[in-house]
């Protein structure tokens, strides 16, 4: 997804990942595609007294519909795809006005497992994905490999 230009080798935390975005906000709503405006970050909400905070959140004024982007700083869990449906529901049943497009909800992971995803989302998902994102450009030779595996793929 997005090259975030961080150096390698040190850890970061979600807010640094999400402060990083924040800061280059144009070049990633760009990257997202046509249509995204910024809501706001760690966007809070509560429901039977418990509060939570969706990391980012556009809205698509094209697809006419909320999209919520939660990071992960490692390999996405059952838990953190959970979490994100509830997030959607959530949206979709309180935020969303009659006219709108169900919400969609993104999971920025350092890994992920295709597998994990696959078993715990429904068959017929259209709203949750996840997706790797990279803090370092790969190598000459790791694109070609990231190229060549994806035509073995399709």
């Amino acid at each position: 997804m997005e090259f975030l230009g961080l150096p390698e080798e040190t850890k970061y935390s979600e807010t640094e990942l999400e402060q990083k975005i924040i800061d280059k906000l144009e070049h990633f709503l760009l990257e997202l595609g046509k249509g995204f405006t910024f809501v706001g970050r760690q966007v809070r909400f509560t429901f039977k007294e418990k509060h939570f905070r969706v990391d980012l959140v556009f809205y698509n004024r094209i697809l006419q519909c909320f999209v919520l982007i939660d990071m992960k700083t490692g390999e996405i869990s059952h838990q953190d795809l959970g979490q994100m449906q509830m997030y959607v529901n959530y949206y979709d049943r309180k935020k969303k006005l009659p006219h709108e497009n169900p919400t969609i909800g993104i999971i920025l992971c350092k890994t992920k497992d295709d597998a994990l995803v696959e078993m715990t989302l429904p068959e017929n998902n259209e709203q949750i994905f996840a997706s790797k994102y990279l803090t370092v450009l790969p190598s000459k030779e790791e694109l070609k490999k990231l190229i060549e595996n994806k035509d073995i793929d399709e």
